[in-house]
C-alpha cells in the first residue's frame, strides 16, 4: 500500500471519528454535565498545544495567554451570532453549521495572530521574566478594557464600541439572546486532530528543529544562519492563531455557556494553561494532550467535591473556607512531585510512543 493511500485512509478514519463524535456522543455521555466536560477538555487541549509552540518549542515563558483566547473568543462570537442572525434560524442544525463555524475559526484566528503580532514584535526582543511581564500586561489590559466598561449612552468613541462587547456582564450575541452555539462534537473533535497534526509536523520539520535549536543556545543558532526574531516571532503568531481557534470554538460550544465573559480570561486561565504544558513536558505534542485533559478533569472533580455533604456543612460552620483554592493546591503539589521526580514533565519532550519504546528500553 503506497504512502499516500495509507494517507487518505487514515484522513478518512479520522472524518469519520469526528462525525461519529457527532452524532454518537449524547449516546455514549447522555449526561450533559459529563458532555460538556469532555468538549471542554478537548478545547483545553487546543489551549495547551498552542501554548506549547512558544513555551515548550520556543522556550519562550509567555503568561498571558488567555488574552489571546479571549480575542479568539470574541471575535468567534461576533461572526457566529451576526451570521446566525443573518441565516434567520433559530436552531443550530449540523448543515447550517458549515456555514457559521469555519468563518468564526478563521476570524478568531486572524484576529488573534494580529495581536500575538503586535505583542511579539516588540516583545519577543526581551527574555525570560520580561517576556512574561509583558504578555501578562496585554491579557490583563484585554481583560480590564471590557470589564471596566459598562454599556451605556454616555460611552462615545472607543469606548462605545467596546461598550458592545456587554462589559461585565458578557457578550451576548447582537439580540442579547445568546451565542450561537454550532460548534458541536465534530468541530471541536475535528479542531483537535487537526491541530495536534499540525503541531505534530511543525514540531518534527526543519522550522520546529531551528526553533529548537534557538532555545537550547541563541548564540550557535544564530552563527549558522538562523534569525532568531523571525522564528520567535513566527511561533508567537502561530501560538496566538491556535489560542483563537480555541477561543472561538470555546464561544460557540454547544451545551456551553452563551455568552463570553471578560472573566473567564484572568490570570487563572493562563496558569491553567502553563500548568497543562508544563505536567505534560513542554515541547511534547503528547504531553499538551495529557496536560489539557488532567487540568480539565481535576477541575470538574473539584466542582464534585462541593457538592458532597460534609463539605457543604463545612462551608456552612465555616464560611470562609473556598474549595476552589484546592485546585490550586492540587497543581502545586502535581508540579512538585513532578519536579522531584521528573523535571521534564510526564514525557519530557518526547512523545508517547516514543517514551514507551524508551520505558521498554530500560527495563
Amino acid at each position: 500500500m503506497s504512502h499516500w493511500v495509507k494517507r487518505g485512509l487514515t484522513g478518512l478514519l479520522l472524518l469519520a471519528l469526528a462525525f461519529g463524535a457527532e452524532f454518537g456522543l449524547a449516546t455514549i455521555i447522555p449526561d450533559t454535565a459529563y458532555r460538556q466536560l469532555c468538549m471542554l477538555a478537548m478545547v483545553n487541549v487546543l489551549v495547551a498545544l498552542s501554548l506549547n509552540v512558544i513555551n515548550g518549542m520556543a522556550g519562550q515563558f509567555s503568561i498571558g495567554h488567555a488574552g489571546f483566547v479571549g480575542v479568539g473568543a470574541y471575535t468567534g462570537a461576533i461572526v457566529s451570532s451576526h451570521i446566525h442572525l443573518s441565516l434567520g434560524a433559530r436552531d443550530y442544525a449540523f448543515a447550517n453549521s458549515f456555514l457559521v463555524v469555519p468563518p468564526s475559526i478563521i476570524a478568531g484566528a486572524l484576529v488573534a495572530g494580529v495581536f500575538g503580532l503586535l505583542v511579539g514584535l516588540p516583545s519577543l526582543r526581551l527574555k525570560g521574566d520580561y517576556l512574561a511581564i509583558v504578555t501578562l500586561g496585554f491579557a490583563e489590559i484585554f481583560r480590564l478594557l471590557i470589564a471596566t466598561t459598562s454599556p451605556g449612552s454616555s460611552n462615545t468613541g472607543i469606548r462605545a464600541q467596546i461598550a458592545k462587547l456587554g462589559g461585565p456582564q458578557g457578550y451576548a450575541g447582537p439580540s442579547d439572546f445568546g451565542i450561537a452555539q454550532y460548534a458541536g462534537p465534530f468541530w471541536v473533535l475535528g479542531g483537535v486532530i487537526v491541530c495536534i497534526i499540525i503541531a505534530w509536523r511543525l514540531k518534527f520539520s526543519g522550522w520546529g528543529r531551528a526553533l529548537r535549536a534557538l532555545r537550547e543556545d541563541e548564540i550557535a543558532a544564530s552563527a549558522v544562519g538562523v534569525d532568531p526574531t523571525n522564528y520567535k516571532v513566527t511561533s508567537f503568531v502561530i501560538s496566538a492563531m491556535g489560542a483563537g481557534v480555541a477561543g472561538a470554538l470555546l464561544a460557540g460550544m454547544r451545551d456551553g455557556n452563551p455568552t463570553v465573559q471578560p472573566e473567564q480570561f484572568n490570570f487563572a486561565f493562563s496558569f491553567d494553561a502553563i500548568t497543562m504544558v508544563i505536567i505534560g513536558g513542554s515541547g511534547s505534542v503528547s504531553g499538551a494532550v495529557l496536560g489539557g485533559v488532567f487540568v480539565t478533569v481535576t477541575v470538574k472533580m473539584i466542582e464534585q467535591l462541593q457538592r458532597l455533604e460534609f463539605v457543604e456543612a463545612l462551608k456552612a460552620t465555616h464560611p470562609e473556607f473556598d474549595i476552589n483554592a484546592l485546585r490550586m493546591v492540587v497543581y502545586a503539589i502535581v508540579i512538585i512531585l513532578l519536579m522531584i521526580s521528573r523535571p521534564a514533565g510526564v514525557f519530557g519532550e518526547n512523545e508517547i510512543g516514543r517514551w514507551f519504546r524508551r520505558r521498554e528500553a530500560k527495563t
